[in-house]
């Protein structure tokens, strides 16, 4: 009987767990926590030191006992243990106004298209470890498109480019389900690597990864744009070991980030190719999506138009696009049984 009254006392929570950043929302509250997925370790005692912006804070700075850790790789689970810590800690933190015993919450958490079925029973075991008391799986173009508002339960063509920290992924979307779909590990992590080896091979500089980030976030474009920008680029000479300072344009970073660029619009392409002429003419009238962190390089959205000779729109707040469509999912579960992914799990 107690079981009928539980949902009234706990959480329901949507978890965006990516390879870059961790999102949750909460019904009833919306977005509370947008944190980096990482983890910082003592390994002298096992102990988690920090979470989330404190740990990302830390990185490239720590003494060898502590270790700075991404959990996630490529959207999917790299290491149980610390993903589980990281969930506990974050669901504990939407919980800490709550009492201990019945804040056991309803989890919607996303998943990369390409996840296996043991992938998909460690989201959901991790899940429940840090302290769920049941969890379902979605498809994060599929949450993404939700929350965008897309009419995906419809028979309409809906194409939607997702691209995080480890994964794009290309999906078409109809039915509450995914028609056709490609992915690859070229996004944001990698569009910061190409900045890291551009500064090393141009510039004879050795650039921290979240100084390439940045660099990303402030100049970076997939085109040319009309107003000039320049941002200094710090790190270690590669011949002197010395600190060194030099100026890039964006011109600079647009020339690293090419090759990723050409990837993602491929891939694009690479999915139309594969699409049912039907839902082809319906993604031809109605244009692209573009979600995700990635989402925001200057250029992008028209890039593609370009090579795809079709519309390009950018969702609204591109980085919460997935989170939010958990909480649209928390709002109407009928639609969450038509769209979560079987359970690997023995039971729920």
């Amino acid at each position: 009987m107690f079981k009928r009254f539980w949902p009234k006392f706990s959480s329901e929570l949507g978890i965006d767990l990516g390879t870059a950043n961790t999102l949750v929302y909460v019904r009833g509250k919306g977005i509370v926590i947008n944190e980096p997925s990482v983890v910082a370790i003592n390994t002298k005692t096992e102990q988690i030191l920090a979470v989330g912006n404190e740990a990302k804070s830390m990185l490239g700075k720590t003494p060898p006992h502590i270790t700075v850790t991404r959990p996630l790789t490529n959207g999917i689970i790299s290491d149980y243990e610390v993903t589980e810590k990281m969930l506990k800690y974050f669901i504990d933190k939407v919980n800490e106004d709550r009492f201990t015993f019945i804040n056991r919450p309803k989890v919607i958490i996303c998943t990369p298209l390409e996840v296996t079925e043991v992938e998909i029973k460690a989201v959901e075991d991790a899940t429940i470890a840090a302290g769920a008391r049941e969890v379902y799986v979605v498809q994060e173009p599929m949450a993404a498109a939700i929350g965008a508002r897309m009419p995906i339960q419809y028979p309409v063509g809906n194409l939607v480019i997702d691209i995080g920290g480890g994964t794009t992924e290309i999906a078409v979307i109809s039915l509450s389900g995914v028609v056709t779909w490609k992915s690859t590990h070229v996004a944001g992590d990698e569009m910061n690597r190409n900045i890291m080896q551009y500064a090393k091979e141009v510039f004879n500089l050795y650039v921290g990864e979240s100084h390439a980030e940045q660099i990303k976030i402030k100049i970076g474009s997939a085109i040319p744009i009309t107003e000039k920008m320049e941002f200094p680029m710090r790190g270690r000479d590669v011949m002197t070991g010395l600190p060194r300072e030099v100026m890039v344009t964006d011109e600079n970073i647009r020339e690293a980030l090419a090759r990723s660029v050409n990837t993602i619009v491929e891939h694009v392409k690479m999915t139309l190719e594969i699409t049912p002429p039907e839902l082809t003419a319906d993604i031809h009238e109605r244009g692209l999506l573009l979600t995700g962190g990635g989402a925001l390089l200057k250029g992008l959205d028209r890039v593609i138009a370009r090579a795809a000779a079709i519309p390009v729109r950018v969702a609204d707040d591109p980085l919460t696009a997935v989170v939010r469509g958990t909480g649209g999912l928390l709002e109407d579960t009928d639609l969450l049984k038509e769209v979560a992914l079987p359970s690997a799990r023995v039971s729920r």
